[in-house]
Parts: C-alpha cells; sequence; structure tokens
C-alpha cells in the first residue's frame, strides 16, 4: 500500500501530518518544497491511493496535463465549483477516471488544527462504500472519519459556504452584531438547502458536518480565507489587495461566480450569493446590505 498527497500547501502538509500517523505518506508539488517525504510528482502518482488537494479552479488544467488513470484510488481534497463551466469536482475528475474509485473529503477542518493534532470530524463520500472505509481507515484517532454517499450534497456544502463566510467576513466587518450574524448564518444555510434540491442533493447532508458544520466554521474565524476576504471587502479594499495580502487561494470567490452562473440558468434564488457577487464586482457593500434586507 502506497499513500501519496498531491499539493503541498498549507492543507496538504496538514494531511500528510495527519495520515503519517498511522501510514507511510508522501507528498509532491508542482514546485518543490523542503519537506519530509517529498518525492517528485511522477513518483508519487505511482502511488495505489492519493489524496489531492489542488485548488478547484486549478483541477481540470492539472489533471489534463498530469495525470494518467493506472487504477489509483483518489481522494479529493478540495473544495469549490469551476468558475468557467459551473462544473463540480465529481464532474471533472470523472472524465479522468471511474467515480468508482473516487471519494471526497468533507467537513469542518481547519489545516492549522489538524496539523496540532486538534480533535475533530470529517466525512468521507464516494458512490463506493469500501473505498470510503478504506480511506477511513489511514485517518488518526483525533479526526473522526463519518461515511456518506452524497457526493454532490458534499460538494455543494463544501463549495457554498466559502461564499456564505465571505459574507459573515463583510457582516462582523461592518460590526453588525450578533443578530445580523445569526440571520446571515440561517439564510445561508436555507440558500444552500435550496440549491442543493436542484441538484437532488439530501437535506441532512446540509444539517451534518459537510454543510452546518463546515459553514459555522469557515464563517466564523479568521483562519477562514474566504471569511478575511470578506474583512478586506467591508473596508472598502480592493480584491486585488486582498489576494495579494492573503497569499493563498480563496475557492469562495471563483465560486461566487459560478454560482451566479448556474443560478441565472437555473432561475435558482440565491440572494446572499447575489449580493457577494456583486460585491465582488464593485458593488459597495452598505448598498448590497440595504438590498439583502430588502430582498
Amino acid at each position: 500500500m502506497s499513500i501519496s498527497v498531491i499539493g503541498a500547501g498549507k492543507w496538504g502538509q496538514a494531511l500528510q501530518f495527519a495520515l503519517s500517523k498511522k501510514n507511510s505518506v508522501t507528498i509532491s508539488s508542482r514546485t518543490p518544497r523542503e519537506i519530509k517525504n517529498f518525492v517528485t510528482l511522477e513518483k508519487a502518482l505511482k502511488s495505489e491511493y492519493l489524496i489531492i488537494t489542488i485548488p478547484a479552479q486549478q483541477i481540470a488544467s492539472w489533471l489534463e496535463n498530469n495525470f494518467k488513470y493506472s487504477g489509483q484510488k483518489i481522494l479529493v481534497a478540495a473544495k469549490g465549483i469551476d468558475a468557467k463551466d459551473g462544473r463540480f469536482l465529481n464532474e471533472i475528475y470523472a472524465k479522468f477516471l471511474p467515480t468508482e474509485s473516487t471519494c471526497f473529503l468533507s467537513g469542518p477542518s481547519f489545516a492549522v488544527e489538524v496539523k496540532n493534532s486538534l480533535p475533530g470530524a470529517v466525512v468521507i463520500n464516494g458512490v463506493d462504500k469500501n473505498l470510503c472505509n478504506e480511506f477511513a481507515e489511514f485517518f488518526p484517532s483525533f479526526l473522526k472519519t463519518y461515511i456518506s454517499s452524497d457526493v454532490i450534497g458534499a460538494e455543494i456544502s463544501g463549495a457554498y459556504k466559502n461564499v456564505i463566510a465571505i459574507a459573515a467576513g463583510i457582516c462582523d466587518g461592518l460590526e453588525l452584531g450578533n443578530n445580523a450574524r445569526a440571520a446571515l448564518l440561517s439564510r445561508g444555510l436555507i440558500e444552500m438547502q435550496r440549491f442543493g434540491a436542484s441538484y437532488g442533493a439530501k437535506m441532512d447532508t446540509f444539517l451534518g458536518l459537510s454543510g452546518a458544520g463546515d459553514l459555522f466554521l469557515t464563517a466564523s474565524s479568521t483562519l477562514s480565507r474566504n471569511y478575511r476576504v470578506g474583512l478586506g471587502l467591508s473596508k472598502n479594499r480592493t480584491i486585488e489587495d486582498i489576494l495579494e495580502e492573503l497569499g493563498e487561494v480563496a475557492e469562495g470567490i471563483g465560486t461566487t461566480n459560478a454560482l451566479k452562473k448556474i443560478a441565472n440558468e437555473k432561475k435558482i434564488y440565491l440572494p446572499i450569493a447575489a449580493e457577494v457577487y456583486e460585491i465582488l464586482n464593485g458593488k459597495s457593500v452598505q448598498q448590497s446590505l440595504k438590498d439583502l434586507l430588502n430582498s
């Protein structure tokens, strides 16, 4: 048995650390890193089990240029929707390997806390329950794992919560108070469910770790990149300046663009996502607040 993490950012390194508690795990990325057990991409891709953390906006191109299926089993550990064409990650990966060979990781899990061995819980989602259980066995005792077959529900939850987290950052940055925050997150959860219903997702998914759990975490802490994007927008900073300071990908931005496109095509009412989209494209946060209260 061989296991490799593809993507050596903070999340990739955190997963390598966690999985190494019970297994020998190598890690690789586009650029060499001074990390224990770092190997070339060519060598990593020969592993039987791959944990891929490459961001949603980059994965289609990466798979096209780097991946050749030879029986690998993959755990997708990224969240988002392709902004170019609105494809979910499961749709992107399905072009390159069988759906039965792919699982998707979801649930509340900040990289820094995983790397500090703090307790938490995650969900492994897939159509093959046996494969989900195989991946679950790799995780350390401080991370409790659950199994689910609702891949699309987990994907929508993981992507959508980043958009709501941007809105939550704006809310807190404007110092609107706890009442406003509670209203925003409650409405955000309902909005996620509404969107998920149009794809046949299970409603229970949105009330569990993948949905509410991940939403409450990501929309309430400066450890969240998307929340910090919202804080910056509340101070009328440009998105370019915010991202330069972050130095990391904030998946909620690309996902917001994807949601706007899908909502227009499928006629889905997504007021919070729509206002986040408008703010990212220059609308004032104060005007968006007024419009959201009246929507």
